[in-house]
């Protein structure tokens, strides 16, 4: 994730000090890692260093003054062009579930790394069943929803993959160790 770039597109429904960028991005983009306090501040310095943000003021509400950010017009044109980028597909494989998939069949014996995949094929369906549970949950909000989707997509392609390496597991396993 581009944290400078989804700071400038939050910046760009209104200016915002960085308690508020935050609050924005932990709502707007549930399921991802929240933000911790210490990295909007300092993007928003970077940004501010490159002009693609401007201190607009400050406000003291009811705490510390608190400097609010306005989007500049270089930021903006900034923002435009990330989001005109079209995002390759990932050139290389860099999962964790695809390292250790690899490693057990490498270190352990054909059951051990079939039961490995099983394990996970299982915490993998537990996942997709609340995803699929907190999508058609009445109160949930489309920020959550759209989250839910993407994760739910990512879910599938990762259990169809388990499900066909389970079929090739003693194939490669006696591949690996010939």
């Amino acid at each position: 994730m581009s944290t400078p770039h989804v700071l400038l597109g939050l910046l760009a429904t209104g200016s915002k000090h960085g308690y508020e960028l935050k609050r924005a991005h932990d709502e707007r983009l549930p399921r991802a890692r929240p933000l911790a306090f210490g990295q909007v501040y300092a993007t928003l310095g970077r940004l501010q260093r490159d002009g693609l943000v401007a201190a607009a003021g400050q406000d003291r509400d009811a705490g510390p003054d608190r400097t609010t950010y306005a989007l500049t017009g270089d930021g903006r044109a900034a923002l435009d062009r990330w989001l005109s980028t079209v995002e390759p597909p990932m050139p290389y494989v860099a999962s964790t579930l695809f390292a250790k998939v690899v490693v057990a069949l490498l270190v352990a014996d054909v059951d051990r790394a079939r039961s490995y995949l099983i394990d996970q094929r299982r915490a993998h369906t537990t996942r997709l069943r609340e995803l699929t549970a907190l999508k058609t949950d009445p109160a949930a909000r489309l920020d959550d929803v759209v989250a839910a989707d993407f994760a739910i997509a990512h879910l599938d392609a990762d259990l169809r993959w388990l499900h066909t390496t389970l079929d090739r597991v003693a194939d490669w396993h006696r591949e690996v160790h010939a």
